[in-house]
């Protein structure tokens, strides 16, 4: 990495954000004599202004919860206090992870990761009307309706596609997480759609290189599109002044202004 990629990667993060959302982003890396995937680990912090701000780019092998907690480490180390939401995919183990590092913290599963997972293992022909169920449940008004949705859905479908329906009960109380906000902030953490966004822009900028000689080539790639998408990123996030003020209420007792 270059000093200037060096100097943003260790500088000092504020001491605490509202939400922070991570994902990966793979890339083929020569590693050993071969070209492999590595992982890219991406976090994304929203600030008491209400604007986006990337907070690290870590590189590694397959994304997994003991790599993340290398990630989340580092964080506290350059001076996160505390994380009010986490929104991630359902990696095995991540919820565990933050929370060994981040006790507090309230964590939300993707929606739409846990809705691609399902339908993996449904046939194409029921594919249309799974989905259609699938949509009672998450769309639900509150948590006691989508949980009287998700019973009709495991009575309709568990004989046919047991392993689909039983990643909702696993995982039921961080994908409903949500429903204990209001509406303004359940759309900004429903789904890890913000760095999915940010991820597929940052394909944009490396499409070029079909792989990357080293890990510090992919991190200055990869650090060079995020100054350029970060440029954009001038404005709070839509509707800021109710959604920071419903942060305020809701945890009055953290919130450090």
């Amino acid at each position: 990495m270059t000093q200037a990629a060096q100097e943003w990667q260790n500088r000092p993060l504020e001491r605490q954000y509202l939400i922070v959302w991570m994902d990966g982003i793979m890339f083929k890396v020569r590693d050993g004599g071969k070209v492999i995937n590595k992982t890219v680990y991406i976090c994304i912090g929203l600030t008491k202004t209400g604007k986006k701000e990337v907070l690290g780019l870590w590189v590694g092998k397959a994304e997994s919860a003991a790599f993340w907690m290398s990630v989340l480490t580092d964080l506290k180390t350059r001076g996160v206090e505390d994380i009010l939401i986490t929104c991630t995919d359902n990696l095995n183990g991540f919820t565990d992870t933050i929370r060994s590092v981040f006790p507090e913290a309230a964590t939300q599963i993707c929606v739409v990761h846990q809705i691609r997972n399902s339908c993996r293992y449904v046939t194409y022909k029921d594919l249309k009307a799974f989905t259609v169920d699938l949509k009672t449940i998450y769309g639900a008004i509150n948590k006691e309706a989508a949980a009287t949705a998700l019973d009709a859905f495991e009575q309709k479908w568990d004989s046919k596609y047991r392993y689909a329906v039983r990643s909702w009960r696993i995982n039921w109380d961080d994908l409903t997480t949500f429903f204990d906000y209001p509406v303004e902030i359940r759309k900004i953490i429903y789904t890890t759609n913000l760095i999915e966004n940010l991820n597929s822009r940052i394909r944009k900028y490396t499409k070029a290189k079909l792989s990357f000689p080293n890990d510090d080539a992919v991190k200055k790639s990869v650090y060079l599109a995020i100054n350029e998408i970060e440029r954009k990123w001038t404005m709070p996030i839509k509707n800021w002044a109710i959604v920071l003020n419903q942060f305020i209420t809701i945890f009055e007792d953290r919130v450090l202004l």
